[in-house]
C-alpha cells in the first residue's frame, strides 16, 4: 500500500513542481493575498480529477490520437504565447508592479475563470497527468492503482497549499518593485519556452 502512494507522490512531485503558468499563478495570487483558498482548491480538484482519468485509461486513449494531440500542442502553444505575452506587458507597466494593498484585486469570478483557465488550457496539464502519470498508475496491480492516485493528489494538495500560503513569506521582497519585473519578465520567458516545446 505505502509503496504504491510513495510511488504517486514522487512521480507527481517530480512531473509539478517544474514551474509553468498554474504554478505561477498560484504564487502570484498567493503574494498578493487573493482569493489564495479558492486558487488552491481549484488546482487540487482539477488534479483529482485528471489524476483519476488519466488512471482509468483516458491517457492511453489520448496518446494514441496523433492529430488530437498535435491540435493540442498548438492549441497549447498559442496559449501558452499569449499568457507570455501578458506577463512581459505586466513587467513593462508601472502600474502593474503594485503590492496587495493597492493593487486592483479580482473579483470571485475572475479569480475563478482564471485559475480555469491556467489549468485547463494549459497542455502540459493533460501531458503529465493523463499521459505521464496516468500511464504510470494504470500499470499499478489491483488497489495499488487507487493508492497511487491518493499519493499523487496528496503531493497536489501538499505542492499547492505550500505555494499559495507560503509565497506570503516573499511578500517583504515583492514590496520592491524590481523584484515583479523580475517575476514578471521570468514567468514570460518560461512561457515562451513551454510553448515552442510544444512546437518541436
Amino acid at each position: 500500500m505505502w509503496t504504491f502512494f510513495l510511488k504517486g507522490m514522487g512521480l507527481s512531485a517530480s512531473l509539478i513542481m517544474a514551474i509553468g503558468s498554474q504554478n505561477a499563478h498560484v504564487l502570484r495570487m498567493g503574494l498578493r493575498r487573493e482569493h489564495v483558498a479558492l486558487t488552491v482548491l481549484v488546482c487540487v480538484a482539477c488534479e483529482a480529477v485528471l489524476i483519476a482519468a488519466g488512471i482509468l485509461g483516458m491517457g492511453r486513449l489520448l496518446s494514441s490520437d496523433a492529430a488530437l494531440l498535435r491540435l493540442a500542442s498548438w492549441g497549447g502553444a498559442a496559449f501558452l504565447f499569449w499568457y507570455g505575452w501578458r506577463a512581459l506587458r505586466s513587467a513593462l507597466r508601472a502600474n502593474s508592479l503594485q503590492t496587495q494593498t493597492d493593487a486592483q484585486v479580482m473579483n470571485l469570478k475572475q479569480a475563478l475563470a482564471a485559475v480555469l483557465a491556467v489549468t485547463l488550457l494549459n497542455p502540459h496539464v493533460y501531458l503529465d497527468l493523463l499521459v505521464l502519470l496516468g500511464a504510470v498508475g494504470a500499470q499499478q496491480a489491483g488497489p495499488g492503482k487507487l493508492w497511487f492516485g491518493l499519493g499523487a493528489l496528496c503531493n497536489a494538495a501538499l505542492w499547492y497549499a505550500a505555494l499559495g500560503y507560503g509565497a506570503r513569506l516573499l511578500a517583504p521582497c515583492f514590496a520592491q518593485p524590481i523584484a515583479w519585473r523580475i517575476l514578471d519578465g521570468g514567468i514570460a520567458a518560461m512561457m515562451w519556452a513551454l510553448a515552442l516545446s510544444l512546437l518541436w
